[in-house]
C-alpha cells in the first residue's frame, strides 16, 4: 500500500486527502449504450472502496446525458456528447460513488458563439446537474472542473469574471438551502514559475483583482455558511475581514 513519503502515512489513512477519483473524464466509444463504462465503474468502485472505506468516491465524469435518460439528453452541449458512452446519473447511482462529478467547458463544448449564450447554456447545465443530485441521485455534486480558454478568439478576463460569477452563484444558493450544490473548482490555479505547465485555461489568480476578489468572497460566504461568522473571523481572519 502506498505511503506519503514525507509522512509515512498510508495514503488510505490519509486526512490531507478529500476524495479518490477513479478516472479523468471516462468515455467508452466503443460501447455507446455506455454498458461497457458502467461495468468498469461498479467494479472499479467496489474494489477503491474495499481498500479504503475512509475517504469519499467519486468518478470523475464531464456529466454529459446518456441514453438511460432520454429526456435530459438535450441538455448536453451537443449529438456528439451521447455517443462517448457515459452516462451521469447511471454512472453516479453506483452505490459505492459518494458524491457526483462534473465539468463545464462551455466555449470548447459549443464553440463559434456569443459569451451570452455559452453563459446561458452553462447555467442550464449547472442547475441541471445541481437538481438532479437533488431529485434524483440523493447525492452532493461537486464541479469539479470549470473553465474559459484564453485562445478562443474575443477572450476577456471579465469573460471570466462573469463564468464564476454564475457558478459561484448558484453553487451558494444551493448550500443555502442544504441542497446538492457542494461545491466548484476552477480548471486551473497556477503560481508563478508554473508556466511551462500550463494549459490556455490556467491562471495565477492574485494577478487579476477581479476574480481573485471573486475566489475570495465565496471561500468566505460558504465557510461562514457551516461555521458562522465568529468562527470564520477567527479561521479566515487575513482573507475574510478585509
Amino acid at each position: 500500500m502506498r505511503k506519503n513519503s514525507i509522512s509515512g502515512v498510508e495514503y488510505r489513512n490519509e486526512p490531507a486527502i478529500f476524495a479518490w477519483e477513479l478516472v479523468n473524464e471516462p468515455r467508452c466509444m466503443s460501447d455507446a449504450s455506455g454498458h461497457t463504462l458502467q461495468t468498469w465503474i461498479s467494479e472499479m468502485a467496489k474494489f477503491i472502496k474495499s481498500l479504503d472505506s475512509r475517504h469519499l468516491l467519486t468518478v470523475g465524469l464531464e456529466g454529459f446525458y446518456g441514453k438511460t435518460t432520454p429526456n435530459k439528453i438535450e441538455l448536453n452541449p451537443g449529438d456528439w456528447a451521447v455517443s462517448l458512452g457515459s452516462d451521469f446519473i447511471w454512472n453516479s447511482q453506483v452505490e459505492e460513488i459518494d458524491f457526483a462529478s462534473v465539468h463545464a467547458y462551455p466555449d470548447s463544448w459549443i464553440p463559434n458563439v456569443e459569451l451570452e449564450d455559452h453563459l446561458k447554456y452553462f447555467s442550464k447545465w449547472v442547475t441541471s446537474h445541481i437538481d438532479d443530485g437533488e431529485q434524483i441521485l440523493k447525492k452532493p455534486v461537486l464541479f469539479t472542473e470549470f473553465g474559459l480558454s484564453s485562445h478562443h478568439k474575443g477572450f476577456k478576463e471579465s469573460h471570466r469574471d462573469q463564468l464564476l460569477k454564475t457558478m459561484y452563484g448558484k453553487i451558494y444558493e444551493s448550500a443555502r438551502k442544504g441542497g446538492a450544490g457542494a461545491g466548484a473548482l476552477v480548471w486551473e490555479f497556477v503560481v508563478e514559475g508554473m508556466e511551462e505547465y500550463r494549459d490556455d485555461f490556467a491562471f495565477v489568480p492574485w494577478r487579476f483583482p477581479s476574480t481573485y476578489q471573486l475566489i475570495v468572497e465565496q471561500s468566505c460566504r460558504l465557510q461562514t455558511l457551516f461555521e458562522g461568522e465568529a468562527q470564520v473571523n477567527k479561521s479566515l481572519h487575513a482573507a475574510c475581514s478585509s
